[in-house]
């Protein structure tokens, strides 16, 4: 009887299901990857991919219309590809494009890549709408020659509102809080623009005209002071875009056990 009772005290506690550990160690590898900060889930299959697909139908939407309404420009040399506000579409697109990649695949690299790309493409929207919306108030003929036809409303806010703010809501809610600083941003946006300087003096050498007609209004220094003028805005874009993101999701250090980063130019993952 003293063996039987002894037996039965020491008799092995029941077993947790094997599944258990391996579900705990998923979520919390999926809190270490999702910035404390970041509103929503990205990459996910949810909002995140259904966001980045309307988005590409949107810009879709806008290349298929330089296709199917020609002008001058797509005989010419850089095709429309001269504007900047389709260079910023290019990198707009190729930033979605990741970021559903990242979405469908549930890949952390690719999410670090798209998150990358915001840092330019982003900044560089901001720039293209207040240029555009800011000249055309002033005067719509600084930004569209006169023989260029007139497109409909909802095709200029597919060119130059609708990617600034998709790519604004991106990084609100489905990304981590850059952490670039001001003078590496502002290095980025100069460069920038002086490779889309060079390109446009490029272009417009080999058709005898520039894209926008500012640039025929503006003499050479004049021009290099737009260029300047433009980089410093693109620059203070990346800046605000900070400040509203804080605004919006708070600050590092009001979320317990983690350190604030130090801003310093490519950590954008916000670790």
């Amino acid at each position: 009887m003293a063996s039987f009772s002894s037996n039965a005290v020491h008799a092995a506690p029941p077993r947790r299901p094997s599944h258990l550990p391996r579900m705990a160690s998923d979520a919390a590898l999926q809190l270490v990857k999702r910035h404390p900060l970041q509103r929503l889930p990205s990459p996910s299959r949810g909002t995140s991919a259904l966001l980045h697909s309307i988005v590409l139908c949107s810009f879709a939407y806008s290349f298929d219309f330089l296709v199917r309404y020609p002008n001058p420009f797509n005989d010419s040399y850089g095709w429309h590809m001269q504007f900047l506000t389709i260079i910023g579409l290019s990198l707009a697109t190729a930033t979605f494009a990741v970021g559903l990649l990242a979405d469908l695949t549930l890949s952390h690299r690719l999410f670090v890549l798209k998150n990358t790309l915001s840092v330019a493409s982003a900044p560089m929207e901001c720039l293209i709408s207040l240029l555009y919306w800011g000249l055309r108030a002033i005067d719509q003929k600084l930004v569209l020659p006169d023989w260029a036809p007139r497109i409909s409303l909802g095709a200029d806010l597919s060119f130059h509102a609708i990617p600034a703010l998709a790519l604004i809501v991106d990084l609100l809610f489905f990304s981590p809080p850059y952490t670039i600083a001001f003078l590496p941003a502002l290095a980025l946006s100069g460069a920038i623009a002086a490779g889309y300087w060079f390109w446009v003096e490029i272009c417009a050498s080999a058709n005898g005209f520039y894209p926008y007609p500012i640039f025929d209004i503006l003499d050479t220094p004049q021009r290099a002071g737009l260029f300047a003028f433009a980089a410093l805005i693109m620059g203070i874009s990346t800046v605000m875009l900070r400040w509203v993101y804080v605004q919006v999701n708070g600050r590092e250090e009001g979320v317990p056990g983690l350190a604030r980063p130090k801003e310093r130019s490519g950590n954008v993952k916000g670790e």
